[in-house]
């Protein structure tokens, strides 16, 4: 349970620090940055992606199984590596990195803050362990050998 409670820690700090970033360059895209990725992290990639998931109303390594299963009836396992939600996930994950990060530098480049460095640098280590992390959490994962998005094949 601790590290369900780390992980989605993690999630939101790493949304929290995109839309920081985002303040800066533009404080009401901060706002649509905030909207979109919790909207699509928490909710549109639950029902496309969990539903059809083993872990569906069980506990994954972020425990989203479980809210899946409160929001959304389940799917079918075998439309879980074609399901649109697999396909988009990247790209949902890769925006809430690079946005920010290209909008913070500009930023910068506009008026340099500590702040804005200090900003930059946890959104660059925060995607790091990201990175890192997926791989060790990947290895564990009972839909590793079907998931097109696996870390470890």
């Amino acid at each position: 349970m601790a590290n369900i409670i780390f992980a989605n820690f993690m999630m939101l700090l790493w949304i929290s620090l995109g839309a920081i970033a985002c303040y800066f360059f533009y404080p009401m895209l901060a706002l649509f940055f905030l909207a979109f990725a919790i909207i699509m992290v928490y909710i549109v990639l639950r029902k496309l992606v969990c539903t059809n998931c083993y872990y569906y109303n069980k506990r994954c390594s972020m425990g989203w199984g479980k809210i899946s299963a409160l929001l959304f009836e389940k799917g079918d396992i075998e439309d879980f590596s074609d399901s649109i939600g697999i396909k988009i996930a990247p790209l949902v994950y890769g925006l809430l990195s690079i946005v920010p990060i290209i909008l913070i530098i500009i930023s910068i480049f506009q008026e340099f803050l500590i702040s804005k460095a200090v900003v930059l640098i946890l959104l660059l280590l925060i995607s790091f362990y990201s990175g890192i992390s997926r791989k060790k959490t990947c290895s564990k994962c009972k839909m590793r050998i079907i998931c097109p998005g696996s870390a470890v094949k």
